[in-house]
């Protein structure tokens, strides 16, 4: 089973109903005991980043989501999901991440139109597994106004252009992120989200 996290934010049903059409059991949840028994872990989200951070350490959920990560369970982050993962952002003030991967959240340049909204290419550097049967520069759907900055760019899985190039989905071992949301893409979101399953059935 795979333990979608609810602390408050985040497209929750829309993930819970992609997984099901794909036929992968998957469950919302608040609960930490839930979250730690999992085969594998989903972070959805969407709105700031210190707010998902306050609400997954008032849930109790921090430690669960992070231990389940560096014990080797697959996870997949969404938006908010990706984010988090990451040192710090620069949203609202300096706000540190989970820091599972070193980098900064930033803002796009002035100039842009924020948020980055709608259908954009997603170019592939390092394919991972959950997108074996996505082809280069596919077309996924985003709604963010911040973007991540890794340290270690051979954990950069994909890129996207919108005034800069950035990194649109990260992935390292067990670890899947993406910027763009899955489920609200359609019937390649879909794919990604049935890639998500074959490799939690893998592992």
């Amino acid at each position: 089973m795979i333990a979608i996290v609810d602390y408050g934010m985040g497209n929750l049903k829309s993930v819970e109903k992609g997984f099901k059409k794909v036929g992968v059991d998957a469950i919302v949840t608040s609960n930490p005991v839930v979250v730690d028994n999992a085969e594998a872990i989903v972070l959805p989200g969407v709105g700031a980043f210190k707010d998902c951070i306050r609400n997954l350490s008032d849930l109790s959920l921090t430690e669960s989501v992070v231990t389940s990560i560096n014990k080797g369970k697959p996870f997949l982050g969404i938006c908010l999901g990706l984010q988090v993962l990451f040192s710090e952002s620069e949203e609202f003030g300096t706000c540190k991440g989970l820091d599972i991967f070193r980098g900064k959240v930033v803002r796009f340049q002035k100039g842009l139109k924020v948020p980055h909204m709608g259908w954009n290419t997603v170019r592939i550097i390092n394919r991972p597994p959950i997108l074996s049967d996505i082809e280069d520069n596919s077309f996924f759907y985003f709604v963010h106004s911040f973007y991540v900055a890794p340290e270690e760019k051979d954990v950069i899985a994909t890129t996207t252009d919108y005034g800069t190039t950035f990194a649109s989905m990260v992935w390292k071992d067990n670890i899947f992120a993406t910027q763009f949301h899955p489920e609200k893409s359609q019937e390649l979101g879909l794919k990604v989200l049935a890639g998500f399953g074959k490799f939690v059935r893998k592992n």
